[in-house]
């Protein structure tokens, strides 16, 4: 088994898009570990703010399953790939971390280099996993997060129920 981290993001129709997305992950993939829900402005282009989270599970497979999993999941809930790479979007999912896995491979990148460059990701991350350490920054993401400049993003956690 090898544990995963899954970043979650969502602003269209995002409070139900968040719901069904963590549905998904949970009939797909079994027992979750949750964040807390973190609103955020868009990044990258102007949009209306999102909705955020980090996830972990364990799974069987391999990463590339895995990985496929995720887009498969956002593909089921209305994810349109035609427009420009940052842009709204119903269901976002990314795999975040397999294990300690450190992989350069065409349309696969880990650690995902969004660990270190958004609080919208990191955030959440060092909540739910605070002492694991980064396998290639050398830090834990409690750390991580210390070092982090905050006045690059407005991100709050917000109050949010799952079922």
């Amino acid at each position: 088994m090898a544990k995963i981290y899954i970043s979650l993001g969502s602003n269209i129709d995002r409070e139900a898009n968040t719901r069904a997305g963590v549905a998904a992950l949970r009939q797909r993939f079994g027992e979750l570990e949750l964040s807390s829900v973190y609103e955020s402005e868009a990044v990258g282009f102007k949009g209306d703010a999102f909705y955020n989270m980090v996830i972990a599970c364990e799974v069987s497979e391999d990463v590339h399953t895995a990985n496929r999993a995720l887009a498969e999941i956002e593909d089921a809930h209305g994810r349109d790939r035609s427009g420009p790479r940052f842009s709204s979007r119903t269901l976002d999912l990314d795999l975040l971390l397999y294990d300690d896995l450190a992989l350069d491979e065409k349309g696969l990148r880990l650690p995902r280099d969004e660990i270190l460059k958004n609080a919208f990701v990191l955030w959440p991350l060092a909540e739910i996993a605070p002492d694991l350490m980064h396998p290639l920054a050398g830090k834990t993401y409690a750390e991580l997060w210390a070092g982090f400049d905050k006045s690059k993003e407005n991100i709050s956690p917000i109050e949010f129920q799952f079922d």
